[in-house]
């Protein structure tokens, strides 16, 4: 019996759902390559986007600062 890659597929989102809605956290350097190579990059609650708008303009995603406030110890805060 072959093997399958059981691992799940990341899907980008194209402006459907409320994580549209909120600018979310990853690591500072991930957003930044993705911006300039426009690479989709993963979000601490999982969302996968390529960034493109101004996180400012944007309230701050409640799941991505619940996991940063509560999981996530020490670091550098996240960029949003």
């Amino acid at each position: 019996m072959p093997e399958t890659d059981a691992r799940p597929v990341p899907r980008l989102s194209h402006g459907d759902g409320d994580h549209e809605r909120f600018a979310h956290y990853a690591p500072k350097d991930k957003i930044v390559e993705a911006s300039v190579m426009g690479t989709p990059i993963t979000a601490l609650c999982g969302k996968v986007w390529v960034p493109s708008r101004d996180p400012k303009r944007f309230p701050v995603c409640p799941e991505c600062k619940d996991i940063y406030e509560n999981v996530l110890s020490g670091g550098d805060p996240p960029a949003e």
